[in-house]
């Protein structure tokens, strides 16, 4: 913690603080049940019995019945009972480690515990009530990871807010989430609160680290101020209110990234974090810390599920060690802090494993001709090896020995990966071509699947469960159907567990959309099962183009193969809906600035070397564009005829392309927070480019 973490941990002795007898007010906790939320269970008529509890709400401080069977009997648990039973198990082991001017300084689960600890009476101290929010603003760091915990000792709920939200963006979820306090990782974050307080009525107090203080305001604290405040709060206060907790109250709000509409509240109860962390994170067998501590690096927005889940919550549960990345990880560092840290699982989005491929395949395409013949072997020995897991014969296991020693295992070191036993993808669909890339690198990408709505992974694959393509089985204890399938098995993904959410604050009409009569969880998702219970997404129905003449075509398995007949292209989307006939946008890969890591106009090595093979000296994207340099669009075309060659219907067929001037990027709006591709923008945003396609 910048300058915070040295005051945070100094006065950590244990408080021998005589409990006094201090009474808490009542913690009521009104089960506010709408008529239609009553349909989700069975409805009790005897009189003077108490009201069920339903399977969903829409209110912060309602108790939900949680989805217990045969198959997840565990005892549902808060997240206070979680990491005791982690203190008493794990007190010594270091969990959490930030560097500060240049050296790792670490915490441990102990001292973790007991920061949390400070940190709710503090929050308690300046007025958090009861199932309000403490929301965070900031980059990841113990600090965040402190004051989520801490919120939800002091019986508040954590909201993540994404540091590249506008100050509008950031009021709308802070007014919705009540938060009576907000905690912000710098000036640059502060300034967007400043800007937006007096419209925050719940709004009691802001809390700052890693910077200093310009100017002083009204209950605008510093980390080191903060952590000090609760100090007169009676140890027995805090208590009862960790007492009073259930399993089935909300501790956690994720909001959705409000790509088609509003951001949504998914509301999530100790019971989806405690049990989430436990048994999906197992499904990916991942290690509990008496068996292997397992080392993650925290560098994706906390403020998502899939990031939240597997450094915050399960890096609890299992006694992980947590390093974070700087602030600056996707623009280059992060690298850095993969070789520092070694560690023994990895989670990317998608977007990110295909920068790294990207990276990579830039490296060997400045290498002498010797060098890539060597990496072209040893890739295609390990891919065939992989693909074809035969053992019949003596040469190919020692070839993939060879190659692995001579190449792989070179690459693997200079990526971090020495000690990684497990490569996660998540959060979106990841490319045949990124698959593949990796696994010629001896680097299976394990697939999760899930959403915000499901705690994260509803699915998961590991060492023991993969399956190319596939995103892995239902977590045991979890169910996974399909509904209204089509004549190929394609069908929506509908989920049942204890990873399904609570509901969606304050969206009764969203939550009915959501969870069906019998409480299912519809994804909105289409996808199909094998024999074996593996599941396969397809794509997302809202993606679904239906073209005027109601042909169905998924969009992701064509962006796909234009990507791997066109190594040029970076980025693909295919238009369609109610037209007559198929277009696509194309980007091309171009060099980030190291900076901003915003797109450039000149093209990578790879792309360079794809134009030089085709007869084309461009080395920009603009040179491409404005000439619509022949060569590389007769490429292009060429690529786009083969995919269409291969396409089963000529429905499918891509009639219409442009090359757009900018590759897509988060800052352009093309991209959500975690990378993913926001389709409804890129139309909003080409609107002209795709309209010049359909005029007549």
């Amino acid at each position: 913690m910048a300058g915070s973490e040295e005051t945070l941990k100094k006065k950590l002795q244990d408080e021998n603080e005589i409990a006094e007898s201090h009474e808490t007010r009542t913690l009521t906790n009104k089960l506010k049940i709408s008529k239609e939320s009553l349909t989700y269970s069975e409805k009790i008529q005897d009189k003077g019995k108490e009201p069920p509890e339903p399977l969903w709400t829409t209110f912060a401080d309602s108790v939900v019945k949680l989805r217990i069977d045969h198959s997840c009997s565990q005892t549902p648990i808060t997240v206070h009972q979680m990491f005791k039973e982690t203190v008493d198990k794990y007190g010594p082991l270091n969990a959490m480690a930030s560097k500060k001017n240049g050296k790792w300084e670490k915490i441990t689960f102990a001292e973790y515990y007991n920061l949390s600890w400070k940190a709710a009476k503090s929050f308690l101290k300046l007025g958090l009530e009861r199932f309000h929010s403490v929301a965070i603003l900031g980059f990841n760091s113990p600090e965040w990871f402190v004051s989520a915990v801490g919120a939800i000792f002091a019986g508040g709920i954590v909201t993540g807010i994404y540091t590249t939200n506008s100050p509008e963006a950031c009021h709308y979820i802070a007014y919705d989430c009540k938060a009576n306090v907000i905690v912000v990782e710098n000036q640059k974050q502060l300034d967007k609160i400043m800007q937006i307080w007096s419209r925050l009525p719940y709004l009691k107090a802001v809390v700052l680290y890693n910077d200093s203080l310009s100017e002083r305001h009204p209950n605008l604290y510093t980390m080191e101020e903060f952590m000090e405040l609760g100090n007169e709060i009676p140890n027995a206060t805090l208590n009862d209110i960790i007492s009073s907790q259930k399993p089935n109250q909300c501790c956690v709000l994720v909001y959705t990234s409000g790509t088609t509409g509003k951001p949504k509240g998914a509301m999530l109860s100790h019971d989806n974090i405690t049990w989430t962390a436990a048994h999906a994170s197992r499904a990916g067998d991942m290690q509990p810390a008496e068996i292997q501590q397992e080392i993650i690096v925290s560098y994706l927005p906390l403020s998502h599920i899939a990031a939240q889940i597997y450094d915050l919550w399960t890096g609890i549960k299992w006694g992980e060690q947590v390093y974070f990345a700087e602030p600056d990880a996707l623009k280059g560092s992060l690298v850095n802090t993969l070789k520092e840290a070694q560690p023994t699982s990895h989670m990317g989005v998608p977007r990110v494993w295909e920068k790294i491929m990207e990276k990579l395949k830039d490296t060997s395409a400045q290498s002498g001709f010797m060098k890539k013949k060597v990496l072209s072997w040893a890739m295609s020995i390990s891919l065939e090896r992989n693909l074809s897991c035969s053992g019949s014969s003596d040469l190919k296991p020692f070839r993939t020995r060879l190659a692995d020693y001579l190449v792989h295992a070179k690459i693997r070191s200079a990526l971090g990966f020495s000690h990684c036993q497990k490569h996660f993808s998540g959060a979106a669909p990841v490319t045949t071509e990124t698959l593949d890339f990796f696994l010629s690198l001896n680097i299976p990408l394990y697939q999760a699947y899930g959403m915000s709505e499901t705690t994260g992974p509803h699915c998961m694959s590991g060492p023991y469960v993969y399956r190319r393509h596939s995103c892995g089985k239902a977590v045991p204890g979890c169910k996974v159907k399909l509904v209204n399938e089509d004549a190929d098995g394609n069908g929506e993904i509908c989920f049942w567990g204890r990873t399904v959410f609570m509901g969606y604050l304050n969206m009764e009409d969203k939550t009915k959309e959501a969870i069906d009569d019998d409480g299912w969880l519809h994804s909105g998702d289409l996808g199909r099962l094998d024999k074996d219970g593996f599941l396969y997404v397809t794509g997302r129905i809202k993606e679904l183009i239906i073209t005027a003449g109601g042909e169905n075509v998924p969009p992701i398995p064509i962006e796909d193969e234009v990507k791997k007949e066109l190594p040029i292209v970076s980025n693909a989307m295919l238009i369609g809906d109610q037209k007559k006939f198929l277009s696509m946008l194309l980007t091309l890969k171009s060099a980030l600035d190291p900076d901003t890591s915003d797109p450039t106009d000149n093209l990578t090595e790879q792309a360079r070397e794809f134009c030089q093979k085709i007869g084309s000296k461009a080395t920009k994207v603009s040179e491409i564009v404005a000439t619509r340099d022949q060569a590389v669009y007769q490429a292009i075309q060429e690529g786009i005829d083969r995919v269409n060659m291969k396409s089963t219907a000529s429905v499918q067929h891509i009639q219409k392309w442009t090359v757009l001037e900018r590759d897509f990027s988060i800052s352009g709006g093309e991209f959500g927070p975690t990378m993913k591709l926001k389709r409804l923008a890129v139309l909003e945003k080409y609107k002209d480019e795709i309209d010049s396609f359909y005029k007549e």
